[in-house]
Protein backbone atom coordinates (compact mmCIF):
# COMPACT_ATOMS: atom_id res chain seq x y z
CA UNK A 1 0.00 0.00 0.00
CA UNK A 2 1.48 3.54 -1.01
CA UNK A 3 1.69 6.43 1.24
CA UNK A 4 -0.68 9.17 1.00
CA UNK A 5 1.15 11.85 1.64
CA UNK A 6 4.60 10.13 -0.44
CA UNK A 7 4.14 13.03 -3.08
CA UNK A 8 2.50 16.09 -1.01
CA UNK A 9 5.53 17.50 0.03
CA UNK A 10 9.08 18.91 -2.10
CA UNK A 11 12.27 16.81 -1.58
CA UNK A 12 14.99 19.18 -0.32
CA UNK A 13 18.05 17.58 1.25
CA UNK A 14 16.35 14.62 2.08
CA UNK A 15 13.68 16.50 4.21
CA UNK A 16 9.90 16.96 3.34
CA UNK A 17 8.72 20.76 2.98
CA UNK A 18 10.52 24.17 1.40
CA UNK A 19 13.82 24.76 2.69
CA UNK A 20 13.24 27.69 5.42
CA UNK A 21 15.27 31.20 4.48
CA UNK A 22 18.87 31.93 6.06
CA UNK A 23 20.15 35.15 8.09
CA UNK A 24 23.71 35.65 7.66
CA UNK A 25 24.65 38.62 10.28
CA UNK A 26 26.57 41.73 9.13
CA UNK A 27 29.89 40.32 11.02
CA UNK A 28 29.78 36.92 9.39
CA UNK A 29 29.54 38.93 5.95
CA UNK A 30 32.50 41.08 6.48
CA UNK A 31 34.81 37.73 7.18
CA UNK A 32 33.22 36.35 3.88
CA UNK A 33 34.15 39.20 2.28
CA UNK A 34 37.49 39.28 3.40
CA UNK A 35 38.17 36.04 2.18
CA UNK A 36 36.28 36.28 -1.22
CA UNK A 37 38.36 36.82 -4.15
CA UNK A 38 36.45 38.30 -6.96
CA UNK A 39 37.50 37.17 -10.85
CA UNK A 40 37.38 39.66 -13.60
CA UNK A 41 33.92 38.74 -14.80
CA UNK A 42 32.66 39.13 -11.29
CA UNK A 43 33.90 42.96 -10.65
CA UNK A 44 32.46 44.27 -14.17
CA UNK A 45 28.89 42.30 -13.03
CA UNK A 46 29.15 44.12 -9.72
CA UNK A 47 30.29 47.50 -11.74
CA UNK A 48 27.20 47.49 -14.04
CA UNK A 49 24.79 49.69 -13.07
CA UNK A 50 21.65 49.09 -11.76
CA UNK A 51 18.15 50.17 -13.17
CA UNK A 52 16.54 53.45 -11.15
CA UNK A 53 13.30 53.59 -12.96
CA UNK A 54 10.95 50.62 -13.38
CA UNK A 55 10.54 51.92 -17.06
CA UNK A 56 14.80 50.87 -17.28
CA UNK A 57 14.15 47.73 -15.37
CA UNK A 58 11.47 46.39 -17.74
CA UNK A 59 13.98 46.62 -20.46
CA UNK A 60 16.29 44.73 -18.46
CA UNK A 61 16.55 40.88 -19.15
CA UNK A 62 15.03 38.37 -16.34
CA UNK A 63 16.31 36.76 -13.98
CA UNK A 64 17.08 40.01 -12.36
CA UNK A 65 20.63 39.75 -11.27
CA UNK A 66 20.40 43.45 -8.70
CA UNK A 67 20.08 41.51 -5.94
CA UNK A 68 20.60 44.94 -4.07
CA UNK A 69 17.32 46.01 -5.46
CA UNK A 70 14.98 46.36 -2.70
CA UNK A 71 11.72 45.01 -4.85
CA UNK A 72 14.23 41.96 -5.34
CA UNK A 73 12.75 38.35 -4.19
CA UNK A 74 16.20 36.84 -3.19
CA UNK A 75 17.23 38.48 -0.17
CA UNK A 76 16.13 41.10 2.58
CA UNK A 77 18.25 43.34 4.04
CA UNK A 78 17.07 44.42 8.02
CA UNK A 79 17.63 48.14 7.97
CA UNK A 80 18.51 48.34 11.75
CA UNK A 81 20.82 45.40 11.48
CA UNK A 82 22.39 45.02 8.31
CA UNK A 83 22.01 41.25 8.10
CA UNK A 84 21.07 39.87 4.97
CA UNK A 85 18.34 36.86 5.13
CA UNK A 86 18.48 34.66 1.95
CA UNK A 87 14.87 33.60 0.99
CA UNK A 88 16.47 31.15 -1.16
CA UNK A 89 19.49 29.20 0.00
CA UNK A 90 19.13 26.23 -1.95
CA UNK A 91 19.04 28.45 -4.84
CA UNK A 92 20.91 31.00 -7.43
CA UNK A 93 19.63 33.67 -8.49
CA UNK A 94 19.48 32.68 -11.96
CA UNK A 95 17.72 29.84 -10.80
CA UNK A 96 14.78 31.74 -9.45
CA UNK A 97 11.78 31.10 -11.15
CA UNK A 98 10.56 34.94 -10.13
CA UNK A 99 12.92 37.65 -9.43
CA UNK A 100 11.36 40.86 -9.19
CA UNK A 101 7.99 41.61 -6.81
CA UNK A 102 6.89 44.62 -8.79
CA UNK A 103 6.90 41.66 -11.57
CA UNK A 104 5.10 39.69 -9.72
CA UNK A 105 2.73 42.70 -8.04
CA UNK A 106 1.30 43.29 -12.18
CA UNK A 107 0.57 40.23 -12.85
CA UNK A 108 -2.04 40.41 -10.10
CA UNK A 109 -4.13 38.08 -9.49
CA UNK A 110 -2.32 35.42 -7.36
CA UNK A 111 -3.67 32.84 -4.68
CA UNK A 112 -1.98 33.02 -1.28
CA UNK A 113 -0.45 29.74 -1.85
CA UNK A 114 1.10 31.46 -5.19
CA UNK A 115 2.15 34.07 -3.03
CA UNK A 116 3.79 31.70 -0.69
CA UNK A 117 5.62 29.69 -3.26
CA UNK A 118 6.83 32.62 -4.73
CA UNK A 119 8.39 33.99 -1.38
CA UNK A 120 9.57 31.30 -0.17
CA UNK A 121 6.72 31.34 3.15
CA UNK A 122 3.86 29.61 3.80
CA UNK A 123 0.24 30.50 2.57
CA UNK A 124 -0.45 30.86 6.30
CA UNK A 125 2.21 33.40 6.57
CA UNK A 126 1.22 35.30 3.47
CA UNK A 127 -2.31 35.67 4.98
CA UNK A 128 -1.00 37.60 8.17
CA UNK A 129 1.29 40.04 6.43
CA UNK A 130 -2.16 41.14 4.10
CA UNK A 131 -4.24 41.42 7.44
CA UNK A 132 -1.33 43.61 9.06
CA UNK A 133 -0.53 45.44 5.86
CA UNK A 134 -4.87 45.94 5.73
CA UNK A 135 -4.96 46.75 9.13
CA UNK A 136 -2.22 49.68 8.64
CA UNK A 137 -4.15 51.29 5.50
CA UNK A 138 -7.59 51.57 7.32
CA UNK A 139 -5.58 53.01 10.46
CA UNK A 140 -4.11 55.35 8.21
CA UNK A 141 -6.68 56.06 5.55
CA UNK A 142 -10.12 55.04 7.19
CA UNK A 143 -12.50 52.90 6.49
CA UNK A 144 -14.51 54.19 3.53
CA UNK A 145 -11.11 54.59 1.57
CA UNK A 146 -10.36 50.97 2.03
CA UNK A 147 -14.07 50.35 0.58
CA UNK A 148 -13.64 52.86 -2.03
CA UNK A 149 -10.03 50.95 -3.26
CA UNK A 150 -11.70 47.31 -2.92
CA UNK A 151 -14.90 48.36 -5.06
CA UNK A 152 -12.49 49.23 -8.18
Amino acid sequence: MRDQHADSGKQVNGKRGRRRSKTIARKQMLRERKKMQFDHEMMQLAEQQRPRTRKECLEMGRPCLFVSCKHHLYLDVNPETGSIKLNFPDLEVWQLRETCALDVAERGGLTLEEVGEILNLTRERIRQVEATGLKKLLEQTGEQTIKDLLDM
